[in-house]
C-alpha cells in the first residue's frame, strides 16, 4: 500500500495555470484507500477545478494506475476527452503519475496532484502505518519480523542507542524503543540467539535507485 495525501489546492492550481482544459486520472486502489484520489476526491477536484475557470474535460480512475495494461484499458475508453485535453491531473501516488506520463501517446502535459509518503500496512482501525523501507537487505529474519531500519529513527542494526528514556524513544518519547519490542519477542520465541549477530554497514548499493526487476 502507498501513502499520499492531497496537496494543497493552491499548489495544484499553480501547476495548471497556463493550461485550460483538464483531464482527471484517479487510483481505484492505494489512493482510493488513502482517500486521496478515488471516485469522490476525482469528483471533488473537478469542482474545485471548474470553479477555478478550468474545464475538466472527463475522468477516470483505473484500479491501478501504476500497471500499464490497467491504464491503457481505461483510458482507451476516454480517448475523445483526452483528445481535447491539454493537461492531466494525476490523483495517484508518483507511481501513477510516471506511468501515464509514459503511456501517454498525445504527448499531454503531466501533474500530481498527490503527495507520495511512503510504503505502508493498513492496520484493523484503517490506520496506514509505515514499516517498511524497501532497503533491498532484508533483516526481518533475525529480528522477529519487526524492522529497526525503519521503526528506529536512527536505523540502528545492533540494538538500541544510548539515548532509551524508561524504554521509550530518544527520538520520539511517544514510542517504545523498537530494540526492545525486538528482544521482547525473540525472548518469547526463544530466539535470543538472534541478538548476537553483529550487522556491518548497510550495502546501500543494494537500494540504489532506479530498482529494475526484468521480467524474463
Amino acid at each position: 500500500m502507498i501513502i499520499s495525501r492531497q496537496k494543497p489546492s493552491e499548489e495544484i492550481l499553480i501547476f495548471l495555470r497556463d493550461y485550460k482544459n483538464i483531464f482527471l486520472l484517479g487510483c481505484g486502489d492505494c489512493a482510493t484507500a488513502c482517500k486521496s484520489g478515488g471516485q469522490a476526491e476525482v469528483e471533488q477536484m473537478a469542482v474545485l477545478l471548474e470553479g477555478a475557470g478550468k474545464t475538466v474535460t472527463g475522468y477516470c480512475v483505473p484500479s491501478a494506475p501504476c500497471i500499464a495494461a490497467k491504464l491503457k484499458a481505461e483510458t482507451a475508453k476516454k480517448i475523445g476527452d483526452l483528445r481535447r485535453s491539454e493537461a492531466v491531473l494525476v490523483l495517484a501516488c508518483g507511481l501513477g503519475v510516471q506511468s501515464f506520463k509514459d503511456n501517454d501517446r498525445f504527448d499531454l502535459a503531466v501533474f500530481p496532484a498527490l503527495d507520495t509518503l511512503s510504503g505502508a500496512v493498513m492496520d484493523g482501525q484503517g490506520n496506514f502505518l509505515e514499516k517498511c523501507s524497501m532497503c533491498g537487505e532484508c533483516v526481518l529474519g533475525e529480528t522477529a519480523g519487526i524492522c529497526p531500519v525503519t521503526l528506529c529513527p536512527k536505523g540502528m542494526l545492533n540494538g538500541p542507542c544510548g539515548g532509551v528514556i524508561r524504554g521509550k524513544c530518544e527520538a520520539d518519547t511517544e514510542n517504545d524503543c523498537v530494540w526492545i519490542k525486538i528482544y521482547e519477542e525473540l525472548n518469547r520465541k526463544k530466539q535470543q540467539k538472534n541478538l548476537k549477530k553483529i550487522y556491518g554497514p548497510k550495502d546501500f548499493k543494494k537500494s540504489a535507485r532506479p530498482h529494475r526487476l526484468i521480467m524474463k
